[in-house]
């Protein structure tokens, strides 16, 4: 029992003694601003295959629809060898990704979409009744 325990010890100390992974090195790095007028741009590649960027600037600017807007991605490879790859825009609208990746809603059905063109032809009394 004393025998399991020591040998327990010994490998939960080598296990923490053991080397951390090494560091991913960045491979390039670029970036302006923020410049005077608000707007930016970054990018970088990793040693990993992983890469970003975006580019930002003002929007309508000096009016009360003054936004701010960014545009970018990135791409990397995932745990089990899958490219996945995402852009996006994030502006006054909320953040709009776009990427195969990522979930989409199914097509309407036929019968469904011809029952709505059906009841927007025929409206019922109710609703030619509303304001």
């Amino acid at each position: 029992m004393y025998t399991s325990l020591v040998i327990l010890i010994a490998l939960a100390a080598c296990t923490a003694a053991a080397p951390a992974d090494e560091p991913i090195p960045i491979v390039s790095q670029n970036q302006e601003g923020p410049n005077p007028d608000g707007s930016y741009k970054w990018s970088y590649e990793s040693g990993n295959g992983i890469k970003a960027n975006e580019e930002g600037h003002l929007e309508e600017v000096g009016t009360d629809n003054e936004a701010m807007k960014a545009e970018g991605g990135f791409s990397y490879s995932s745990d089990d060898g899958q490219a996945i790859s995402l852009t996006y825009v994030a502006d006054k609208n909320g953040f709009q990704p776009v990427g195969a990746h990522l979930p989409t809603t199914p097509e309407i059905p036929p019968l469904i979409l011809k029952a709505l063109e059906w009841n927007a032809a025929h409206p019922s009394k109710e609703d030619e009744n509303q304001v």
